[in-house]
């Protein structure tokens, strides 16, 4: 049975809102208590994906409330609350239970709270005379959004920006290392395994690995640890393989345009916690949720857009087929008329009709739905040539170049200031020399296009860097350091932004990142990966460092992007589960899902923050 992590992030939640108790084979409650449900905004988005408003109140929910808001009393009835264990989600817990709001006080914090703010609830529920109304306080382990079955989210934002500024101390790289692993040990507590983790040496990758490693070892030499319930998983299957990179393994593809249906939605119609909201053709906004209960998107989104259109019409006109024939059996519309003669025939036709109606009726509504949708995209698609920009990126990443004509065409033609920004970026990272007059030429056609080009500085200083930078990157061993890494910090983004794209250059134009955990779910010896970390949280830490290796190959995989993960990337390691044997399953997550439009705008606020445009106040990037 493959790892599933909307499935088990959902049960998490269901048990929680039944109080914490057991469910019964059927995943309710064996007994049905009415209930309040209060959430901060980041526990809103993790239920958002996962839990409907109808399946809210079948486990008994019956009102729902942000904790900042304004609430009245509601007596005799328990309180569910799921926030982030901070300062101020403390406090307001502390002022609603001394007004004494509801019965009982169900606490559930997404993540581990930390003791200095335990004992604040402990006083200040003492000193208010309402300790009895806490009934039970769980650290649940559950901060992060799942997406799809095989698709997470940490939801901390601008983790790019924070770890590529070259001001930032020790302290402030710290706090985010830890952060990042926090959130990967909740994904893992809720799936239940401890993996076997490997990445590149150096860097962001290693230092949450060996943070991560760290926590795993510790929280196994507890008695009551987390993973023992799973230990029937343990037991019956192989452990999975935990990558961690950093977007500099890889920047370019969280940049390039893509043509295929799910990156298309996500990067030209902001796809977000899987709603979007679309132009109605008569006017108006129209909503659409778009999740694994959709048969059209689960099977589709992984297609080019063409193919998607032509699946459309083809859906279109069996559902009018189907409809003709319902209304043929019941002499609807046939011109035959119903004689009475064969009643029980009759009869069973109308049957079959009226219980067939609402399978009509809801295949109707999802033709409706991706219709409107991909009528939207091609609106955009004509207006902006994004299937020219894709068709040129692509090209510039298999020859490591492009004609000057192709290119200066390109960025004076259609397409928004972020489109052509986003181009002369792809344009810079593909290209093996630069050639200064182009270039410039380049700038001229981004200026006169009135864009910012602080982005566009920014990967260009990292490229001339980059030749200077070669030849001392003989002593990158000590980078691991936090304090030798943080000064080289400049250093590290730069050697790595051009080390994924001579990977990409293959005839089969596959990702780096997916051929590198191809490599490593192999679990062989290979002269590409041999230096990775290879950590083992339930081995001797003896054992565990350095060139050891677990027996593969691997069955199940979780991949990690640190600074930002895209649904391109997403949908090529599942496509790697097709292609491969031995890979059964990957989970790939991120510390948040970007538009190439938004990683690039990180990369703008990293170009001023080095005085490569216009120069920017500190910026308060407010993560999750």
């Amino acid at each position: 049975m493959a790892l599933n992590l909307r499935q088990k992030h959902t049960e998490c939640i269901i048990r929680m809102l039944n109080l914490n108790q057991p469910l019964n084979p059927s995943g309710t409650a064996n007994e049905e208590v009415y209930k309040i449900l209060i959430y901060d905004r980041f526990c809103q988005n993790i239920l958002s994906p996962l839990i409907h408003v109808k399946d809210l109140r079948k486990h008994g929910v019956t009102l729902y409330f942000l904790i900042d808001k304004d609430r009245r009393p509601v007596h005799d009835v328990p309180a569910v609350y799921f926030v982030q264990p901070t300062e101020s989600n403390i406090q307001r817990i502390i002022a609603d239970a001394s007004r004494s709001l509801y019965d009982t006080f169900h606490l559930n914090f997404s993540s581990s709270i930390p003791r200095k703010h335990l004992e604040e609830l402990a006083s200040g529920t003492l000193k208010s005379g309402s300790v009895e109304k806490v009934s039970k306080v769980h650290d649940q382990y559950l901060e992060f959004v799942t997406l799809e079955d095989n698709l997470f989210s940490l939801a901390q934002q601008s983790t790019y920006v924070r770890m590529n500024d070259p001001s930032a101390g020790d302290k402030e790289i710290e706090e985010i290392i830890e952060r990042v692993a926090n959130g990967l040990f909740c994904v893992l507590v809720t799936l239940g395994v401890v993996p076997v983790i490997r990445c590149p040496r150096g860097g962001p990758a290693e230092m949450v690995a060996s943070l991560l490693d760290q926590k795993l070892r510790d929280h196994l030499l507890s008695k009551n640890n987390l993973f023992t319930e799973g230990g029937g998983f343990m037991s019956s299957f192989q452990r999975p393989l935990l990558c961690i990179f950093d977007r500099n393994f890889e920047l370019s593809v969280g940049i390039q345009h893509d043509f295929r249906y799910r990156p298309l939605v996500h990067d030209v119609l902001g796809l977000k916690l899987n709603r979007l909201n679309v132009q109605g053709e008569k006017g108006g906004m129209k909503s659409f949720e778009l999740d694994s209960s959709d048969p059209f998107w689960s099977a589709n989104s992984s297609l080019e857009f063409p193919e998607v259109a032509v699946e459309i019409e083809t859906q279109l006109n069996k559902y009018k087929r189907d409809v003709e024939e319902v209304n043929k059996r019941t002499g609807g519309g046939s011109g035959a008329e119903f004689d009475g003669t064969d009643l029980i025939g009759n009869t069973k036709h109308l049957m079959n009709a009226v219980n067939s109606l609402p399978e009509l009726t809801e295949r109707k509504q999802v033709i409706d739905k991706h219709t409107n949708i991909a009528t939207a995209l091609l609106g955009q698609i004509k207006e902006r040539s994004i299937d020219a920009f894709t068709k040129k990126e692509s090209d510039m990443m298999m020859r490591g170049g492009i004609d000057r004509t192709e290119l200066m065409a390109a960025l004076k033609g259609k397409g928004t200031k972020m489109d052509k920004l986003r181009f002369a970026i792809m344009y810079l990272i593909s290209t093996e020399t630069i050639n200064q007059s182009e270039v410039e030429a380049v700038e001229a056609a981004l200026n006169e296009a009135e864009a910012d080009t602080s982005a566009f500085q920014y990967v260009k200083k990292i490229k001339s860097l980059n030749v200077s930078l070669a030849a001392s990157s003989a002593n990158s061993a000590s980078r691991s350091n936090i304090v030798d890494w943080a000064e080289k910090l400049y250093g590290q983004s730069i050697s790595a932004v051009t080390a994924g794209v001579k990977n990409l250059l293959s005839s089969d134009q596959q990702l780096a990142v997916t051929r590198t955990v191809e490599a490593l779910t192999e679990g062989k010896p290979n002269p590409k990966i041999d230096s990775y970390l290879f950590l083992d949280p339930r081995a001797p830490k003896s054992s565990s460092s350095g060139g050891s290796h677990v027996k593969g190959p691997f069955r199940e995989a979780i991949v990690f992007m640190i600074g930002g993960g895209n649904y391109v990337e997403y949908g090529s390691l599942q496509e790697l589960t097709q292609r491969q044997l031995t890979v059964k399953n990957v989970i790939y997550g991120a510390t948040e899902i970007l538009t190439g439009g938004e990683l690039v705008e990180q990369l703008g606020v990293l170009g001023k923050k080095m005085g490569l445009g216009v120069p920017v106040a500190s910026t308060s990037l407010s993560g999750h």
